[in-house]
């Protein structure tokens, strides 16, 4: 694309920024095509091909809203627009603590992080930022546009594509003008407190072939979750030992007792930096910065109260990510190339009440944790026994890609690039108890009952490319594929310590973790040559390494490894029958790497498939009227199932095959002036196609020594509701100097299971069906807006999430829930 073209382009987007739009409008799309069109009658284009192409000429399944959408719509995170995507599920713990899925792909129990990737990728621009431990929950202010890729898309995005792609697509520096912008907001939480948000940006022109966009932002959002006062008691009936001084097994949470507790506040900005070199080359430097710090937590037991907890030490989490990235556009030839670099850094610290474990074990011992296990303190007496859990996460993404593209206007047309990735993460778990005895902790760590010290390492190598040809001017076949290489590694340290002076030798309760099966020189272990020599941890911050695997070359602890290769396609035909109707079939692959378990004895688990065989249209039958939809069966190969284990350490294991059928539509009409409606929709059934085993069994019998049954054939998939609908009206009119409108949202989820084991499903309990609705009225003159807003105003409790503190605390579940009824203002000045 030549700069001309790029200025006339930018010159569009900073004309719309200021108004609402379900997707950018960029270049004219091909006569023979009629053109997606939005509410204002500009030209949809998306880039889900990996070019600059008419929504209505890519034979993709997408959803794209824009920056008028987003705005008219008040969504600034992922929740937020998550629900406008019909193929889109989630679980989420809390802000910045997300897990997402696409078109039913979801065993549940991921989002650990020594977990299985992600089977969505999410990108910002043209960089990836999926990471491991939750989805980045990149603040939505001045994007251009979300696209949402349901379905495999392994062919040009790679690994963490498997089930679909989420791409944040942010404004770009215009070298024309100066402008900016200014919004505000305070609202009110129903049962809770106020919070607010305060936006903005500036694009500065710096030179005929330079410009600067700025962009800074900062959003509190108010708790409505009350730490209620609570008792536990623990059974000291019997106690091994004397009680510690002041102890008597009742605890309380007096000091902690606080309404509102859970807040939220999201600082940061974003620069991007636009220098058109000649009229070929392009370089797009850029930079984000974005701070989350969360207290309390965001699910409340139904057992206390609505919208309340009792919690016994405090929970807080605080997230900070910086990402370089670097974009290179230019021509080689008449061929465009592009060239993609990021580095993304992104720690996370949190602390998290740990009683509900305490409790459970204490109810599972008879006579209680005091008779049965060694809580005491140094001098033996016998001492509270609740855990508090101070933890982080060091997270590093380093991605290149190198592509060129041939032109697009040829009958045959060709994709094709390099890709290199490389993540790692740092990982830190303290479990604490206050007072335990030095010798009942972990080795060097006075009370710390557990610790897991381990730096996990993917990398991804791959080699990718589509051909498009026209066989027909209406009938175009594509063809795609991608080779693909994984390596995976895991080394450090995780467990209980071991008392040096004798019995108990692995700390509390435990027999086969930690200090006990660290390596010692010669390569046995701490457990069977207790006078060996411990080797020093490979991981700085743990006591040893028993995680890992023993080099008798150099006599140190290499990492457990998990590498391999394989090939993942796509082959799409497309028919354009008449102007305004396009019809495709794909048949397309997608993967996630295999990779390995951090209880050591647990084999490595291997890469699972998706195949996907889709049927779908887009038609434009007329200006203002657009009508995409798709049919789909996707078959999942023996999925990485992933659940809590003994001692509550996650584990993973190829579980069964599965079979999801579904059909996704979304409309856009605009049936007279000022008046725009939206609607999108989805139905998915996803079901096993074999028993599910408590270990692997590729018979699926589940018969042998400790083996059985977790979920029988024919269970359904967890997390995805059957049905997911939303629909948007908005109608504006000039009224004298301004544009008065009013907006209305729906939005409809079904009931979905919890856990795809049968057990833990009915411990949790399905997530019900929930139905929001969010209004606004508002003016837009010149240069102001000004809006009133209520959002869920039903005050539904829109349950998004269940979930459990340990694999044991069957008694204590915890609902996360959409926020309640939210009113407010919002107001903006642009420039």
């Amino acid at each position: 694309m030549h700069v001309t073209k790029r200025h006339a382009v930018m010159a569009t987007l900073m004309a719309s920024a200021a108004v609402t739009l379900p997707a950018q409008a960029q270049e004219t799309p091909a006569a023979d095509t009629a053109p997606a069109i939005d509410d204002e009658g500009d030209d949809i284009i998306v880039t889900a091909q990996k070019r600059e192409e008419n929504l209505q000429d890519v034979p993709v399944s997408i959803q794209a809203i824009g920056t008028r959408r987003l705005d008219q719509l008040n969504i600034s995170n992922f929740a937020q627009y998550s629900q406008l995507l019909p193929s889109v599920a989630f679980q989420s713990a809390q802000p910045g603590v997300t897990t997402v899925y696409m078109r039913g792909v979801a065993s549940g129990g991921d989002g650990n992080h020594s977990g299985s990737l992600p089977s969505v990728g999410v990108y910002l621009d043209e960089q990836p930022v999926t990471t491991i431990g939750g989805t980045l929950d990149v603040h939505v202010y001045d994007i251009a546009r979300i696209e949402s890729l349901a379905g495999p898309q392994g062919t040009l995005y790679g690994a963490s594509s498997q089930a679909g792609t989420i791409r944040i697509i942010t404004n770009k520096p215009d070298l024309n003008d100066f402008s900016g912008r200014i919004d505000g907001e305070l609202n009110t939480v129903a049962h809770g407190g106020q919070g607010g948000k305060l936006e903005g940006y500036v694009n500065l022109p710096l030179a005929d072939m330079m410009a600067l966009r700025v962009v800074g932002f900062y959003q509190r959002d108010a708790g409505y979750i009350d730490n209620v006062p609570g008792t536990r008691r623990f059974d000291v009936s019997a106690p091994a030992t004397p009680l510690a001084p002041g102890y008597t097994g009742t605890v309380t949470n007096a000091g902690l007792v606080k309404d509102d507790f859970n807040t939220n506040e999201v600082y940061g900005g974003r620069a991007a930096l636009k220098i058109d070199l000649d009229d070929s080359w392009t370089v797009t430097p850029t930079v984000i910065y974005q701070q989350m710090k969360s207290k309390g937590i965001f699910g409340y037991d139904k057992t206390v109260g609505d919208l309340q907890v009792q919690r016994f030490f405090p929970d807080k989490r605080r997230e900070r990510f910086v990402q370089a990235a670097l974009t290179i556009e230019g021509k080689i030839g008449n061929w465009d190339a592009t060239y993609a670099g990021a580095y993304l850094d992104r720690t996370t610290h949190s602390s998290t009440d740990y009683t509900d474990y305490a409790e459970a074990y204490d109810s599972f011992y008879e006579g209680g944790v005091a008779s049965a296990l060694y809580f005491q303190n140094a001098a033996g007496q016998t001492i509270d026994s609740r855990q508090y859990v101070v933890a982080s996460d060091h997270f590093k993404k380093l991605s290149q890609e190198f592509r060129v593209a041939s032109p697009q206007d040829e009958r045959f047309r060709v994709v094709a690039g390099l890709f290199y990735q490389r993540q790692s993460n740092l990982i830190h778990q303290d479990y604490q108890v206050a007072n335990l005895a030095p010798d009942l902790s972990v080795n060097g760590f006075a009370g710390t009952l557990w610790l897991t010290q381990q730096h996990r390492v993917d990398k991804d190598y791959a080699m990718f490319g589509e051909a498009s040809f026209d066989i027909l001017p209406n009938l175009t076949l594509t063809a795609g594929g991608r080779a693909f290489i994984y390596d995976n590694t895991l080394i450090g340290f995780y467990g209980f310590g071991r008392n040096p002076n004798g019995e108990p030798y692995n700390g509390v309760g435990s027999g086969g973790t930690g200090v006990a099966a660290c390596f010692t020189n010669g390569g046995g272990t701490v457990r069977n040559n207790p006078g060996g020599t411990v080797i020093a941890p490979a991981v700085a911050g743990g006591p040893c390494t028993d995680l890992g695997v023993y080099n008798y070359s150099t006599g140190g602890v290499d990492p457990k490894t998990a590498d391999g290769q394989g090939f993942t396609h796509r082959l799409n035909l497309t028919w354009k029958p008449r102007d305004g109707l396009l019809l495709y079939g794909t048949w397309s692959r997608g993967f996630r790497p295999g990779g390995i378990n951090r209880q050591g004895t647990l084999p490595p688990y291997d890469p699972d498939y998706l195949t996907n065989y889709e049927i779908g249209f887009k038609t434009t039958p007329f200006p203002g009227l657009r009508f995409n939809g798709a049919i789909y069966m996707q078959d999942w190969k023996a999925f990485q199932f992933s659940f809590l284990g003994l001692n509550s350490l996650t584990q993973i294991q190829n579980g069964s095959n599965a079979r999801i059928k579904g059909v996704e539509a979304d409309l856009n009409w605009q049936p007279v002036d000022g008046l725009s409606l939206t609607a999108s929709g989805s139905y998915t059934d996803a079901k096993t196609r074999n028993n599910i085993c408590n270990a692997a069994d590729a018979t699926f019998a589940c018969t042998g020594e400790d083996n059985f049954i977790l979920a029988p054939k024919g269970t359904r998939l967890p997390i995805t509701p059957k049905v997911k609908l939303n629909a948007t009206a908005r109608y504006a009119v000039p009224v004298g100097d301004f544009k008065a409108y009013v907006q209305g949202l729906i939005a409809y989820q079904g009931s979905a299971s919890t856990d795809i084991r049968v057990v833990p499903a009915a411990v949790l309990g399905r997530l019900d069906d929930y139905t929001t609705a969010n209004l606004s009225i508002g003016a837009d003159f010149t240069r102001f807006t000004l809006e009133l807003f209520a959002q869920n105003v039903t005050d539904e409790r829109a349950e998004l999430s269940r979930y459990q503190a340990c694999s044991v605390c069957n008694v204590r579940n915890y609902t996360v829930v959409a926020t309640p009824r939210t009113i407010g203002i919002r107001a903006g000045a642009k420039f």
